[in-house]
């Protein structure tokens, strides 16, 4: 996974997201057990207890969510199949999903500004554009079925 000197990440946050994003790269490229994966981000940057969770809870609930939340980006997404979505990309995808669909836990604005930041750090020089057109796409989509206005 490619890193750009376009924007330093910092914050307790986004340094779990990163590791997070990290460890489900390496599951998706190469079909690392988790387990193993976490534990070897973790050596190289140790994050406080409390980052180490956020980061755990990003990565569990993408990989039990997986399906869904792959049917979401199909949905969404559907210029092209999800294999054909690059892995930095599909990966902050799943975790931006999760945390606006599944988790609940973080703000919709703050998941969709993360993973846009993500991208334009680690994925090409479009992944930005992409990702942010796919999550306004759910956000978009979810909010008007909420009011009743989808046709």
């Amino acid at each position: 996974m490619r890193v750009s000197n376009k924007k330093h990440l910092t914050g307790a946050r986004r340094q779990s997201r990163i590791i997070a994003l990290q460890v489900l790269y390496e599951i998706d490229g190469v079909n690392h057990n988790e387990t193993t994966a976490i534990a070897q981000r973790l050596e190289e940057k140790p994050l406080a207890a409390s980052g180490e969770k956020f980061m755990r809870y990003l990565v569990t609930g993408v990989l039990d969510n997986r399906p869904s939340i792959d049917q979401m980006i199909l949905e969404y997404a559907t210029e092209r199949p999800i294999d054909q979505i690059s892995m930095v990309d599909r990966n902050i995808l799943r975790m931006a999903i999760f945390e606006i669909a599944v988790g609940g836990k973080t703000p919709i604005k703050v998941a969709i500004n993360e993973a846009v930041e993500l991208g334009k750090t680690f994925g090409s020089d479009n992944s930005y554009k992409f990702v942010n057109a796919v999550l306004g796409s759910l956000v978009t989509d979810r909010k008007s079925t909420a009011y009743g206005t989808k046709q």
